[in-house]
């Protein structure tokens, strides 16, 4: 790669709060925060708000989030 081009390719750990599970990869992904990991070294920390042990494509837990009750009209409708 020609220097002063690309962003910077480093080690950062990626951490969803929600789940309470982080993983470190390498990204050019840029962070404020830093986190000592397992192996006693200091990485920079992105905070994602989705990770697979999060989504329920993953999980197989599935949340409805119906707030104007169209799920309900649907199943009336329908008989389901």
């Amino acid at each position: 790669m020609k220097k002063n081009t690309h962003p910077e390719y480093r080690p950062v750990v990626f951490r969803d709060r929600g789940a309470d599970f982080a993983f470190l990869t390498r990204s050019t992904a840029t962070a404020e925060q830093t986190v000592e990991w397992e192996d006693g070294r200091t990485y920079p920390v992105v905070d994602v708000d989705v990770s697979s042990a999060s989504h329920p494509f993953y999980t197989g837990r599935t949340r409805l989030l119906d707030s104007t009750g169209a799920v309900e009209r649907f199943r009336r409708r329908y008989g389901r």
